[in-house]
């Protein structure tokens, strides 16, 4: 690995170790201000802030299925460290790596709750619409997983995305098996 693909992948740790912290300050917060069914309305009838221990997933799909999560969250960080790493240095593949670095942050900062709580901590709530309730590290992956899709859509052409696929094989058929 050269010196700027290090850089690289120092830049995305420390990138995802910020956003990491900055998602589980928020939850810290939101313990020590929410807690106890003291919401605060921040738009009254639209968004206000109101704590949650989620057991499940988005919309609290695979409620108290944490064996799942346990397993799960590495494996995919893994391979989503593994795509960011071995992603070539061309600029065009900038926006994916920012997207993965939010991607695994999010996935870091709810993972660390479900070991450490057994629960999500959410606390983010639009009245508006009745949305279910969510946190930080929940738009860092809702956000990424959009912009993912628009990339795939509009940005990306089949021959960078086969370039991505190639990258990501660990293993090459030797010239004896072709």
């Amino acid at each position: 690995m050269n010196k700027s693909k290090i850089s690289i992948c120092i830049m995305g740790f420390l990138s995802t170790a910020l956003l990491v912290y900055l998602d589980q300050f928020s939850k810290q917060l939101a313990v020590t201000y929410l807690a106890g069914d003291r919401d605060i309305a921040l738009i009254p009838g639209v968004l206000q802030l109101h704590y949650l221990e989620n057991t499940g997933a988005a919309f609290s799909l695979l409620e108290n299925k944490m064996w799942l999560f346990y397993l799960l969250t590495p494996i995919l960080c893994v391979f989503m460290a593994l795509l960011f790493v071995r992603l070539p240095k061309d600029k065009k593949f900038h926006l994916l790596r920012i997207v993965l670095i939010f991607l695994i942050a999010g996935a870091i900062g709810n993972f660390i709750d479900r070991v450490l709580y057994q629960y999500v901590i959410d606390f983010i709530y639009v009245s508006l619409i009745n949305f279910p309730v969510f946190n930080v590290a929940d738009i860092y992956v809702t956000c990424s997983v959009v912009v993912l899709f628009l990339l795939i859509l509009f940005v990306y052409s089949d021959e960078d995305l086969s370039v991505i696929m190639d990258k990501m094989k660990f293993w090459k058929k030797s010239s004896i098996e072709r």
